[in-house]
């Protein structure tokens, strides 16, 4: 499966909810990527064109910083890969890495390379 880059300039993230420790379905452990890192999922809420959407972003090891709901935050990297499973299919997003902002920040930087900001919200 083909991992495409996704541009978030322009857009204003927002943690949805805390971080979550992704376990596996059937043994109920938590799953690792394939260097042992543990993976977690970050619910973002994305903002753009005056709309919104609800965003689940997985990313190896820990998010950085105190994220809960309400916090902007920064993504570093953010790609999406298309799956199908059977009779089902989707797309899944993975990130190399989500922060808070800091105070007065953008959020959102540009996938993969890091360029790239959004407005603060409300601008």
């Amino acid at each position: 499966m083909k991992n495409l880059p996704i541009d978030i300039s322009g857009m204003t993230l927002l943690c949805a909810a805390a971080p979550v420790a992704v376990v596996d379905f059937e043994s109920k452990r938590p799953k690792a990527d394939e260097n042992g890192v543990p993976l977690f999922t970050v619910l973002l809420v994305v903002l753009h064109d005056g709309g919104a959407e609800i965003m689940p972003v997985r990313l190896s090891g820990s998010p950085s910083g105190r994220l809960v709901q309400g916090t902007p935050v920064t993504v570093a990297g953010l790609m999406a890969t298309q799956w199908t499973m059977g009779e089902r299919s989707g797309v899944s997003f993975r990130a190399d890495r989500i922060e808070a902002a800091p105070p007065g920040a953008s959020t959102g930087l540009g996938a993969g390379n890091g360029s790239g900001a959004s407005s603060p919200a409300g601008k």
